[in-house]
């Protein structure tokens, strides 16, 4: 399973640095439409190609609802807020998922609410503060709406760790990106605005982010919450910043200082303790 996590974490991190490469050909809303919609294709060609059934049609309604929640709200919100506040900022309210969904397993979910757990997981999540540099300041109202994007992301966690987890996770995956895939084309041809420089490095953008982030990734996001822990799965993703953060001093020649050091420690601390609560 941590292999998985590690899996997880390496895909979505270097998406971080393939994203800040994305921005110079594509609008984001545009990017986001194209992304899901590449990701439902795949899906939709894997369940075809190894004939897999339609869900039963008791998970319809859940799956529909977390794909808007996970994927339509989740994106459009994000790629709002970055009209009005920083990237780094957006990122730790987004990031703010884990505490989210510690609160509401322990509700919903009857997982424990230690306080080594809470501990771990505001450690971690001001750690990422720490590693992305991030000032509180700006539009206080496209705060709100950032963090509650996280708030969506956890709802769609918790529903599908105590709604559909008998539900095939490829089939769950794939409907759930396709719910997503159309909300967010329709809001693109809607709102965005149109700009794509279809050049080799766009498209290997586009590719990286349909196939791996989106259907392969959420696939295994899927996988790994169904047979974790919701809290401790969700902590796990703070790895995300992480590997984020040094794909761009790697990749992109961005500079590493001491309060990112301190930052990671952070944020790897969180986790540990998240996960040996």
């Amino acid at each position: 399973m941590f292999r998985a996590l590690i899996i997880l974490c390496l895909i979505w991190g270097f998406n971080f640095v393939v994203m800040k490469t994305a921005n110079e050909f594509f609008t984001p809303e545009i990017f986001v439409a194209y992304r899901f919609s590449l990701g439902a294709a795949v899906l939709l060609a894997v369940a075809f190609i190894t004939k897999l059934p339609l869900p039963p049609k008791k998970f319809w309604g859940w799956i529909a609802l977390t794909g808007v929640l996970q994927i339509a709200i989740g994106a459009s919100i994000v790629q709002y807020c970055f009209q009005f506040l920083d990237a780094g900022l957006v990122s730790v309210l987004n990031y703010t998922m884990p505490m989210w969904v510690t609160i509401l397993a322990a509700f919903f979910l009857n997982e424990k609410l230690t306080k080594k757990k809470i501990f771990g997981v505001a450690l971690g999540i001001i750690g990422i503060g720490v590693l992305m540099n991030v000032e509180i300041s700006g539009n206080f109202s496209a705060m709100l709406i950032a963090l509650s994007a996280a708030i969506f992301w956890a709802l769609g966690n918790i529903l599908m760790k105590a709604k559909l987890a008998q539900c095939n996770p490829i089939a769950l995956t794939t409907w759930q990106m396709v719910v997503g895939a159309i909300l967010l084309v329709i809001y693109a041809a809607t709102f965005g605005e149109v700009r794509a420089d279809w050049t080799p490095t766009a498209i290997a953008c586009l590719l990286y982010n349909g196939i791996l982030a989106s259907a392969f990734a959420f696939f295994l996001w899927v996988y790994i919450l169904r047979n974790m822990e919701a809290s401790k799965a969700s902590i796990s993703v703070l790895g995300v910043p992480v590997v984020g953060v040094l794909g761009g001093v790697i990749c992109l020649g961005e500079p590493l200082t001491l309060s990112m050091l301190i930052g990671m420690l952070m944020v790897l601390s969180g986790i540990f303790l998240v996960q040996h609560s």
